[in-house]
């Protein structure tokens, strides 16, 4: 059975909430999501475009996984939802404005990273930190990275099309944070692209299996497979003594996109 436009996944709400700083996205509303004790949620997730036909900003092309897709929702406290979602308040809070609210209401979180990226070493540690029983490949230390529109069209990547231009930016900084780190003698950048390739090439067997043509097959599941992948770290992470909070939400999606572009992820284009 196919989910529908309200089947959010573990890592939709984790990245949810931890990108909103706790704070309502209402520009000048600063009601909190989360109540005082800490657990309970007392916030609303509004679809940009709705989820059903009799709501606001509906869009009829959209498909149900478009819909529940982490860049289709936005979190409001619950004053703030009920007047968006209003039907007769449609006109005055259209998608793109929905949209530049998300924008600028995750930015604050772009800038912490920006001026302090070493904050970037909790997600790098935690995923680094994996243990993953050894296997032979080849390829892992290959970390030439290719022409990025090339390959998010050649992998016919479309839902995460928009997380992977908003995050590639940070490549210079995880780079020198790299380069530190082996300066310092720590394998932790070769450990975490070995796991990420490692869980790539698991996820992707699921998906190809004895194909013939597995690379159809990738471009049909390439953002079913990229999210996999974002879920899968969140719960080894998890499982590891990770804990779930805005610097490791992030950072795991900053780390994702370095590795799509270092081909850890997805397949490289064949050359021409």
């Amino acid at each position: 059975m196919s989910p529908n436009a309200r089947d959010y996944t573990d890592t939709t709400l984790k990245k949810l909430y931890g990108l909103s700083g706790n704070t309502c996205a209402f520009p000048g509303c600063e009601k909190k999501l989360i109540a005082r004790d800490g657990e309970t949620i007392i916030s609303k997730i509004c679809h940009i475009e709705a989820a059903n036909k009799n709501g606001a900003r509906y869009n009829p092309n959209m498909t149900d996984n478009e819909r529940r897709h982490f860049n289709n929702l936005i979190l409001f406290c619950d004053e703030c939802h009920c007047i968006i979602d209003n039907k007769t308040n449609e006109a005055q809070y259209p998608v793109e404005l929905l949209k530049e609210w998300k924008r600028n209401h995750e930015s604050s979180l772009y800038s912490k990273f920006n001026s302090n990226p070493s904050l970037l070493n909790i997600a790098i540690n935690a995923i680094a930190n994996i243990d993953f029983e050894e296997v032979s490949d080849k390829d892992v230390e290959n970390i030439k990275v290719f022409g990025i529109e090339q390959k998010i069209t050649y992998n016919s990547i479309k839902r995460n099309k928009a997380l992977i231009d908003e995050y590639m930016v940070f490549y210079d900084k995880v780079n020198s944070l790299y380069d530190e780190m082996e300066k310092q003698g720590s394998f932790k950048k070769e450990k975490l692209l070995r796991n990420i390739k490692k869980i790539y090439l698991k996820i992707k067997g699921n998906y190809v299996g004895d194909s013939s043509k597995p690379i159809e097959i990738i471009r049909e599941n390439a953002d079913n497979i990229i999210e996999d992948i974002e879920n899968t770290l969140l719960k080894l992470v998890n499982n590891n003594g990770g804990r779930y909070y805005e610097d490791i939400t992030f950072g795991i999606s900053v780390i994702m996109v370095d590795a799509f572009m270092r081909c850890k992820i997805l397949e490289e284009p064949k050359k021409q």
